[in-house]
């Protein structure tokens, strides 16, 4: 009968490939996860009604802070100081990979969909917050507590400088794909509402939408056959106003306002900075002269992790709220199962055919680490806050809720699958 405790103790510490025993794997993964929760959970409990430090209105502002600063500085510093034109050939496989887990994630979203049948309207709605997964906050937080531990990638420095680089580089792809994609399938139904109690109301015309010719309170018999327009007097200066309105229709179409955003803005200008050996040498090098404003970037970087994390426990004070009773239980379910538990498998079947094929750079078990982060992570946090554009802002904070309580639990599993992969 020792023989078998014995043999589970020495299958549980025998190191295996990569030097670490299975425990040790297990404490590489879990702890990275334990430190987020931690956090996470200081955030609740100053957002708490018992200490009430970080009311909504103090959540918001850190929020703002978070993504107006510290998040560009994080990735002006680390994505700058690593890129080179040599690398950014190498990397073309991550902006790849992220438009490859939206489009199978959004499959993932169409089966899951398709069985579960969500209330009207949340068909769409199901197949994004299936399809679209956290690609920046959740894994730099996860990166930087993983390389503060003894971990497989090697030195702490390189570590979180590397894995920090790669997940910033498809920082603009992500975007491009919320405020486009993301936004049209969001769109309200026909009916113009998300609330299902308003489907059978008729749709209120509002006053600027009547004709002229139709004023409030008149019937159809009062309007007169034919209607005179005044044509516009100066017609040869109406070409520049034409260019003007072509061009703003394009801003709005194109949701450029959306997509010119501070973590987007400092991707560029990394990548370009840092793909131009003149521009680098004097910013991202050591003895660059103007390296000591890279220097306070990095001051300010390491100052992203606690803050998103505090707020982002903060904001699970309030629970699920009442956008959970809308989308119900059986949707809710689904969504978490078919965002944390299908959509891993299938990327981790990419990653490893892309390795096969040699996409990847070769020896660098970080860049696949990432690579296969991206397909682990929650429903994306901005993918909530389009909802919130578009009209479904609750049901999305009730989903975002519960895909990141679970998320806690799903990742330090996949972490430890990924790991004993790699190494």
């Amino acid at each position: 009968m020792d023989r078998v405790p014995r043999f589970l103790y020495d299958v549980l510490t025998e190191p295996q490939r990569g030097g670490e025993s299975f425990i040790g794997s297990i404490k590489i993964a879990v702890l990275p996860i334990a430190k987020v929760f931690t956090l996470c959970f200081l955030g609740f409990l100053m957002a708490s009604k018992y200490v009430n430090i970080l009311p909504a209105n103090g959540r918001k502002l850190l929020n703002g802070l978070v993504f107006s600063l510290l998040l560009p500085c994080l990735i002006f510093s680390q994505l700058g100081q690593a890129i080179t034109y040599e690398k950014l050939l190498q990397w073309w496989f991550i902006p790849v990979n992220i438009v490859l887990v939206t489009i199978f994630g959004s499959i993932i979203g169409l089966i899951v969909a398709t069985i579960v049948r969500p209330p009207y309207p949340y068909f769409k709605f199901t197949i994004i917050q299936i399809g679209i997964g956290n690609i920046g906050n959740v894994p730099l937080v996860l990166i930087a507590a993983l390389c503060r531990e003894s971990n497989p990638f090697g030195d702490y420095e390189i570590c979180s400088r590397d894995g920090n680089a790669y997940i910033s580089f498809g920082q603009w792809v992500g975007a491009i794909i919320l405020y486009t994609y993301v936004f049209q399938m969001l769109a309200p139904p026909p009916e113009g509402t998300f609330d299902i109690e308003d489907v059978n109301l008729p749709i209120k015309i509002s006053n600027k939408e009547r004709l002229p010719s139709h004023p409030p309170g008149s019937s159809a018999e009062q309007v007169p056959l034919l209607t005179t327009n005044v044509a516009p007097s100066d017609s040869g200066g109406s070409k520049k106003e034409k260019v003007k309105e072509f061009f703003k229709f394009l801003y709005e179409k194109l949701k450029l306002k959306q997509l010119i955003q501070p973590p987007i803005i400092a991707s560029v200008l990394a990548i370009i900075i840092g793909c131009v050996p003149v521009l680098r040498r004097q910013i991202f090098t050591s003895d660059a002269p103007l390296y000591f404003f890279t220097d306070s970037c990095l001051i300010l970087g390491d100052a992203m992790i606690p803050c998103i994390l505090l707020a982002l426990g903060g904001n699970l004070v309030d629970g699920p709220g009442p956008g959970s009773s809308k989308v119900g239980v059986k949707t809710t379910v689904a969504i978490v199962f078919g965002r944390l538990c299908l959509v891993p498998p299938t990327g981790l079947g990419i990653v490893m055919l892309a390795d096969k094929l040699g996409f990847l750079p070769s020896g660098d078990q970080m860049f696949r680490f990432v690579l296969l982060l991206q397909y682990t992570m929650p429903t994306s946090i901005l993918a909530g806050a389009v909802a919130n554009l578009r009209g479904c802002g609750k049901e999305a904070a009730a989903i975002l809720f519960w895909v990141h309580i679970f998320a806690v639990f799903s990742m330090a599993g996949w972490i430890i699958l990924y790991l004993n992969i790699l190494f």
